[in-house]
């Protein structure tokens, strides 16, 4: 049966690493079997541009009619200006809660031919592969109340950390399942020594634990796991946190494989539908001159098939194509450490030759 695929390429750079993307889907389907149908949407800035908000309902609708959603970035200093309730921002917000997609998987995995292009020394970042699993639907960025209000002659602002019991368990079995298919280890991060929504966080996590008797459970506080990823990142196999924590990390965690430019992520619902991004934002200072990575998305790609379209089969031709323009020696700046770079397009060429 055919499935369908919303592409938002959003601001910024989004367009350009979509395009790319959208060309390998594209080169699926005429080549390799994909049943897929494409159509595309506006969100973000451009939607701001064109309708005045940055989550049009048509988008909406489409996002959830389709069987998965690729999106590009949102935001950008040109609506920086505007109220934070429409900002480019509202409408990742606004997509993760309507479409239900609780549970974020960022890997940070290091290709062995980008070594040189990570920040920490070699031995400690060889080998390297990390599944965070974030929480994405509930904490701080979704708790009420929250917002700025004048109390007793000056600005207070509030934002509200709020989590569920029913909210944890359901990521933490996602967390476990996650470990089972891995190396069944799995980190839950939390701040239970001073917040105590994350004393809560540990208790259902333990106690869900004991479900999954083959998998090793450890705890470690927020500040502790981000100087442990600097410090020692192959001690990780699977992290499960909250919203805020989990956004922060996973970004620390990206850097130790070189760039922010090659790290995808799956945002799921209970069911397998998703949302597929590059974890990088929209990189305003870039944009247009046709230089941005667009490995991460292509990278989104390869998630997309494996989780959503139940083409795991085509998800290891993705990757392994990328692997092969890295072989051959491909870099666009960001990963170039010193080397000579090519362009977006370019680099996208090389992927869709390598699926040849």
């Amino acid at each position: 049966m055919t499935q369908s695929v919303l592409v938002l390429p959003g601001d910024g750079i989004g367009p350009e690493i979509v395009a790319q993307a959208k060309r390998v889907l594209e080169h699926l389907q005429q080549h390799h079997g994909l049943d897929v149908t494409l159509e595309e949407a506006l969100v973000g800035g451009a939607a701001i541009d064109s309708t005045g908000i940055p989550l049009p309902e048509e988008t909406l609708q489409k996002a959830k009619c389709a069987d998965a959603v690729l999106l590009g970035a949102v935001g950008g200093p040109k609506w920086e200006a505007l109220d934070i309730s429409i900002r480019p921002e509202k409408a990742l917000l606004g997509l993760r809660s309507q479409l239900e997609l609780f549970a974020n998987l960022r890997p940070a995995v290091l290709y062995p031919q980008l070594a040189e292009a990570s920040s920490l020394k070699a031995e400690l970042v060889a080998g390297l592969d990390i599944l965070i699993i974030r929480e994405l639907t509930g904490g701080i960025y979704f708790g009420q109340p929250r917002g700025v209000s004048e109390v007793n002659g000056e600005k207070v602002g509030v934002n509200t950390y709020v989590y569920s019991e029913s909210e944890i368990r359901r990521i933490a079995h996602a967390g476990f399942k996650a470990a089972q298919k891995r190396n069944k280890r799995l980190c839950s991060v939390d701040k239970a020594n001073v917040l105590e929504v994350t004393e809560l966080w540990r208790d259902v996590v333990t106690e869900v634990g004991k479900e999954y008797p083959d998998v090793e459970l450890s705890h470690m506080y927020v500040d502790n796991a981000a100087m442990q990823l600097i410090r020692e990142p192959k001690q990780f196999d699977v992290i499960v946190t909250g919203n805020m924590f989990g956004d922060i990390l996973s970004d620390a965690a990206a850097m130790l494989t070189g760039s922010i430019g090659m790290l995808p992520s799956a945002s799921l619902d209970a069911n397998g539908k998703g949302m597929y991004e590059p974890i990088h934002g929209s990189a305003p200072d870039i944009a247009g001159g046709g230089v941005a990575n667009p490995l991460a998305t292509i990278l989104s790609v390869a998630m997309m098939l494996r989780f959503s379209l139940q083409r795991a089969d085509l998800a290891e031709q993705v990757e392994k194509a990328v692997g092969v323009v890295l072989d051959q020696g491909y870099r666009t700046a960001d990963i170039a450490a010193g080397n000579e770079s090519v362009n977006t397009q370019a680099m996208g060429d090389a992927v869709i030759a390598a699926l040849k």
